[in-house]
């Protein structure tokens, strides 16, 4: 588990911890000391944010909001940025694809906030050295956005374009590329199911 100095309920599971979207979750719960019953959404590429006072499943969104003490909320990724968000007395998690990116999803989930937010914690995604993309997908971002692979192809720089719609917050970003680093899931990679977690939670 990656645990961002400085908030008070912000993780981001590893490979090492295997796919918590179903089954076992109380090794990665007890290893945080949170309960191991969440909150989470399918996540869709899309805009819609959820806000949330119980756990369990709560449809198809890609970001989830709670004010509830002691209840975890996730997103799911294995490529795309999560985001933790911090308020006085909220929590947000947020799945941000390039597709949810560009629809507004980041700004969704920070209007759905009844706080000003505070801090977000970047978690681990594909990097501009990966993340090939064509033109039809470069040219929806701002020229600062836009990058090249490694093997000097157009590219995005997702996590750039998720800070550049985080102003004004203390920021944590990771460093760590899914799809060249270690210990992650990477679709663009592995081209399966497996996801990591972004988990916010309020103590």
């Amino acid at each position: 588990m990656i645990r961002p100095p400085g908030f008070r309920g912000a993780a981001f599971s590893e490979a090492a911890d295997g796919d918590l979207r179903g089954g076992d979750r109380r090794v990665a719960a007890a290893t945080l000391g949170i309960s191991d019953r969440w909150a989470w959404v399918d996540q869709v590429h899309g805009n819609t944010v959820r806000s949330v006072t119980m756990s369990g499943g709560h449809g198809s969104a890609d970001g989830i909001v709670t004010s509830v003490p002691g209840l975890p909320v996730a997103v799911f990724t294995a490529d795309c940025v999560g985001i933790v968000v911090e308020t006085a007395a909220e929590v947000a998690v947020i799945h941000a694809g390039w597709r949810g990116v560009v629809a507004g999803i980041i700004d969704a989930a920070l209007g759905m906030l009844g706080h000003p937010p505070r801090r977000a914690a970047v978690g681990p995604a594909i990097g501009p050295c990966c993340f090939e993309v064509g033109p039809e997908v470069s040219q929806q971002f701002d020229p600062s956005e836009r990058a090249r692979t490694s093997w000097d192809t157009p590219s995005v720089d997702l996590p750039a374009a998720v800070t550049r719609r985080l102003p004004d917050l203390d920021l944590w970003i990771s460093d760590r590329c899914t799809r060249c680093g270690p210990d992650a899931f990477s679709h663009r990679r592995d081209a399966d199911g497996r996801r990591m977690a972004t988990l916010g939670w309020l103590p």
